[in-house]
């Protein structure tokens, strides 16, 4: 499928919800994001591993892959999420914004090494593209080592908004897996991330996945993506890695020609907070004062209705995360269901886990207030879904994690 189709799966897919690939679709996770824009109207079941919302110790890139790929893959259940963890904005281009698709091609591939090009595609903005809301550009790249597809969308974000800092923040380990990431703001205030992890995480295919994303102190986004092979999915491995380096990718997003083209673009307002929502902040700190008390957190990150901790109580790592949602009354549950005198009703559910780690367990217990909260918490027997199983159970046990989802702090959070 061409880049510019791909792009438009992407973002009709992401437009409705959170969280990455293959599940960059919305949910790679065991709990359901936060953002509850696709919850309602699908069955919104918990399905895949832990949420990986792009907040604090999370973030990082697009998650639907925004660049590069469809993020409507389901890709099944072994499946893992990519790098990359943002939802992409909804763009307000393009109204002082006219480029053609032929322009971002050619500005590509003037900001490449030397090499040569095939499989170029790209979509403009404004004039004849009115229709599209966000420029592209992607092309198959040879320097004579190998192919590698590299690509690129512009858009637009608030620079003071939570997103903007989602896009360039490196993921938590405990949420995929990556070989190198860093973050840094630049002498004119934009910032940047570099990411280099893989497609998909459980290294089920060796492709890699390297994207650096830039954010301008005046809102104008800048994602770049590139694989060492043709393809981002289902192609030959041609090269070790792909095609530019560090350094050159940073060239390429940082390039004064991408600020130029995106001159008079409207900045989008930020997303308004689902009412009733608690914050990452006030979910992260109640979770963690949550748990037992013998139980370490060495990792932990949160985002509006999430939160997550990596715990250890010197039997191995064990990854737990919770959901608030509220508006929840008409979803299902899995499992064991119940419910309680007080009308709460509650599933519980253990299950094997579903991004590839061998031996991983999934213990989940969901809930729903008669309010229509829902409360929905998850572990596993390991600090990364993608990674083998470090210990033979969660470290909590389905009565603690019942207690937690059933505290009433939760109604009293939002």
């Amino acid at each position: 499928m061409p880049f510019e189709d791909q792009l438009g799966d992407a973002m009709r897919s992401t437009g409705d919800g959170f969280v990455p690939q293959d599940s960059r679709a919305l949910l790679d996770g065991a709990l359901i994001s936060g953002r509850r824009r696709l919850a309602r109207r699908r069955v919104a079941t918990v399905t895949g591993s832990v949420v990986a919302l792009a907040a604090v110790g999370l973030g990082g890139a697009w998650a639907s892959g925004l660049v590069g790929g469809s993020s409507g893959d389901n890709g099944g259940s072994g499946g893992g999420a990519s790098a990359s963890v943002a939802a992409p904005p909804k763009s307000t281009l393009p109204d002082h914004v006219s480029v053609s698709a032929e322009q971002m091609i050619k500005n590509l591939i003037g900001l490449l090494p030397h090499g040569k090009t095939s499989e170029e595609h790209g979509r403009g903005a404004g004039g004849s593209d009115s229709k599209f809301s966000m420029p592209t550009a992607s092309v198959v790249f040879d320097d004579g080592k190998g192919k590698g597809s590299v690509s690129i969308a512009l858009s637009t974000v608030d620079p003071a908004g939570q997103s903007a800092g989602e896009y360039v923040s490196c993921p938590s380990k405990a949420i995929t897996d990556y070989d190198h990431c860093s973050a840094e703001v630049l002498p004119d205030g934009s910032r940047f991330m570099l990411f280099q992890g893989y497609e998909y995480p459980d290294h089920r295919e060796e492709t890699k996945n390297w994207r650096a994303t830039l954010v301008t102190p005046k809102g104008v986004l800048i994602d770049a993506s590139e694989y060492n092979a043709p393809a981002e999915k289902g192609a030959t491995i041609t090269r070790a890695e792909p095609p530019l380096t560090g350094g050159q990718m940073k060239a390429l997003v940082t390039a004064e020609v991408w600020k130029t083209t995106m001159a008079g673009a409207k900045v989008p307002r930020p997303d308004p907070v689902p009412r009733g929502e608690p914050s990452g902040a006030s979910m992260q700190r109640e979770l963690i004062a949550s748990l037992p008390k013998a139980l370490k957190v060495v990792d932990q990150g949160n985002q509006g209705g999430y939160a997550f901790a990596v715990v250890d109580d010197g039997k191995g790592r064990s990854l737990v995360g919770i959901n608030v949602q509220p508006g929840m009354g008409d979803v299902p549950l899995q499992g064991s269901v119940s419910t309680l005198p007080n009308g709460t009703r509650v599933g519980e559910e253990q299950r094997a886990g579903e991004k590839g780690g061998a031996g991983v367990v999934w213990w989940t217990v969901d809930t729903i207030r008669k309010s229509d909260l829902r409360v929905v918490i998850s572990a596993f027997n390991t600090g990364n879904q993608h990674d083998p199983a470090t210990r033979a159970t969660p470290a909590l046990t389905m009565s603690q994690l019942k207690a937690i989802a059933l505290d009433p702090k939760w109604d009293t959070l939002r």
